[in-house]
């Protein structure tokens, strides 16, 4: 009989990540790897190895939620020349759970209680 994952077992946390075009979510679709600014690493590799990590893609500005994948990686210093000199730090995996483009007020319920309660858009 096959043993579960550890990782079945541990709390799961949820980003919203906010990406500036459509490129760089198509780039991520397509090759399953992601990259975010420096200052966002820390807090990801962390919640990467206390909990199960989904990331729910919005483009600035679209209105919409582009899909969500699951953290498939922690981030390494290895960049990618995909997103170019963007500020970008180190490239990690990411397994796309869903694509599609799901307009903001579809979730207009959620509320974030870490944000003041603010709608999560």
């Amino acid at each position: 009989s096959k043993s579960p994952s550890p990782r079945q077992y541990m709390p799961v946390r949820y980003f919203i990540m906010k990406s500036s075009n459509f490129q760089n979510i198509d780039i991520s679709q397509q090759k399953g790897i992601w990259s975010t600014t420096p200052s966002n690493e820390r807090k990801l590799n962390g919640a990467f190895w206390e909990s199960v990590v989904y990331l729910i893609f919005s483009v600035q500005g679209s209105g919409h939620f582009q899909g969500f994948a699951r953290m498939g990686s922690s981030i390494g210093c290895e960049k990618s020349q995909d997103w170019g000199s963007a500020g970008f730090g180190g490239v990690f995996k990411v397994e796309w759970i869903r694509k599609e483009s799901i307009p903001f007020q579809f979730a207009h319920h959620l509320l974030n209680p870490w944000n003041d309660n603010k709608k999560v858009q």
